[in-house]
């Protein structure tokens, strides 16, 4: 019976479903770390300059991502005993496309299973000059200000627009803090999923009123509105000061090694060697156009800001909200698109060409490493942010979201362990990949992690252990060893 088991269980499980371990060792973006991330530090000291701690950690901790040297789990079949290895991952929210990626699904799921309401949803873009994205990279506290000045504009637009009052009426959003741009240039923008209308209401019954798109000229009017509250904030912060003929940021902070960074990323501009301070060298593959750019209704401009509002996705269109989602919440590297030039040069391709026929830009290799250290976010800096009837202290918030949780929340909705279960490692995988890794691809039995290991002299004999025996690294024939531990999937 055993035998027929494992015979039909292959069947149970597709080829395409199958987990397989990934491999960050073989992949261009680890290669170019591994190699030139040492000569980037000692370039560096040669300058007398050194990387903030977390930026350092950022690297190392990449290094060590879904390596099993560095650690992994043991994961069994409860029927056939078969085994597999799985490395630990780094979860950081900087450059690592693996972490990156397991963030972008979680993120998407919680936000469509758990925050956003069957409404119609709004994505508005805002964008910011070069000044402005260099003072956010280098005071949270700014940013934070900016965007609430950006939210509560939004908002009383809807409100004004659906015949109401701020005190009748409640508007929500959840913003995401994007950091880097097509080139992977430092461009921090808020992306904000607004809700395309309004609640009114009281607790007991709250009713969804619909707005209608917002017109060219509302759009102008609303980026000005934003445009010169953010420009008298920042001047009452000292973050911004005017004279008769130009106005320029004051951080009043000494220069450091990420603050060079920083500048150099946000203006295209080479950061180490010889031609540092010269713009990043671009390849024009294709043929620009001499058309005039075409007239985009839901975008505004002004000095240097610009405002995007012509996505939408419907109270039914959970899936286009979803992909909407993962778009935005994205890792910041596309490892498709890395690749080497025959001079050994670092090619990226854009995500969408420029009106110039730009199609690529290049980077020496160490110059590729100070984008990576540029786009490290400052550590307890949150990249996502909830607004309104979303924000965490929201009366409404219980009311509103699917989930039902907030500060009204029912009693009998359970205790916060089951209102609150973050989706497991096997669940994202199966969520995004449609990878089965919770079913045996032997004998389509049950699996589960059976131990932790951590210690460096018992890793090193495992995998000894594997290459001698000629077996893939990271899976261990059918075995009857005891278990160090128990750890069910949930």
């Amino acid at each position: 019976m055993e035998s027929l088991q494992q015979a039909v269980g292959p069947l149970l499980v597709p080829a395409s479903a199958r987990y397989e371990r990934h491999c960050p060792e073989a992949t261009l973006l680890y290669e170019l770390v591994a190699h030139h991330y040492p000569a980037f530090l000692a370039a560096l000291e040669r300058d007398g300059r050194t990387l903030p701690g977390y930026v350092q950690q950022e690297f190392a901790a990449y290094l060590k991502c879904g390596r099993l040297e560095h650690g992994f789990l043991r994961v069994r079949c409860m029927a056939c005993h078969a085994e597999r290895l799985v490395a630990f991952s780094c979860k950081r929210r900087g450059f690592c496309p693996s972490c990156g990626a397991r963030r972008m699904v979680e993120t998407a799921a919680l936000l469509v299973d758990a925050v956003l309401p069957r409404q119609p949803l709004r994505q508005w873009v805002l964008s910011v000059p070069f000044p402005l994205r260099f003072l956010f990279a280098t005071e949270p506290a700014a940013l934070t200000a900016v965007l609430g000045i950006v939210y509560r504009a939004i908002a009383a637009h809807l409100i004004r627009k659906a015949g109401w009052t701020q005190a009748t009426a409640h508007a929500g959003a959840v913003t995401l803090i994007q950091r880097f741009g097509s080139a992977l240039n430092l461009n921090i923008h808020f992306h904000l999923l607004v809700l395309d209308g309004v609640y009114v209401g009281g607790k007991d019954r709250l009713e969804f009123r619909r707005v209608a798109p917002p017109t060219k000229r509302e759009l102008d009017e609303l980026l000005r509105t934003i445009t010169g509250r953010v420009g008298r904030h920042l001047q009452r912060r000292g973050w911004l000061c005017r004279d008769a003929e130009s106005s320029h940021l004051s951080l009043d902070r000494e220069d450091s090694t990420l603050d060079s960074l920083h500048g150099h990323s946000i203006t295209y501009r080479i950061a180490l060697g010889p031609r540092a301070g010269q713009k990043a060298f671009t390849l024009q593959s294709l043929p620009g156009t001499l058309l005039p750019e075409p007239d985009r209704p839901f975008l505004a401009k002004a000095d240097g800001f610009s405002l995007h509002a012509g996505i939408v996705a419907g109270a039914d269109e959970r899936k286009k909200v979803e992909r909407l989602c993962r778009y935005i919440a994205r890792p910041a590297i596309a490892t498709g698109r890395l690749s080497l030039t025959a001079q050994g040069q670092v090619r990226y391709t854009l995500k969408t060409p420029y009106r110039d026929g730009t199609s690529h830009v290049v980077f020496e290799p160490l110059d590729f490493i100070a984008r990576l250290a540029a786009l490290v976010p400052k550590p307890r800096a949150h990249l996502t942010r909830y607004h309104g009837v979303f924000a965490p202290h929201s009366q409404w918030r219980a009311a509103v979201v699917p989930a039902g949780r907030g500060q009204a929340m029912p009693p009998e909705q359970g205790t916060a362990a089951e209102r609150h279960r973050a989706m497991s490692w096997a669940q994202r995988l199966k969520r995004v990949f449609g990878i089965e890794i919770e079913t045996c691809s032997v004998c389509g039995g049950k699996v589960r992690v059976i131990a932790s290991l951590e210690d460096p002299a018992v890793i090193g004999k495992i995998l000894r252990h594997l290459g001698s025996r000629g077996l893939p690294v990271g899976l261990r024939p059918p075995s009857r060893g005891p278990p160090q531990g128990a750890l069910e999937f949930s």
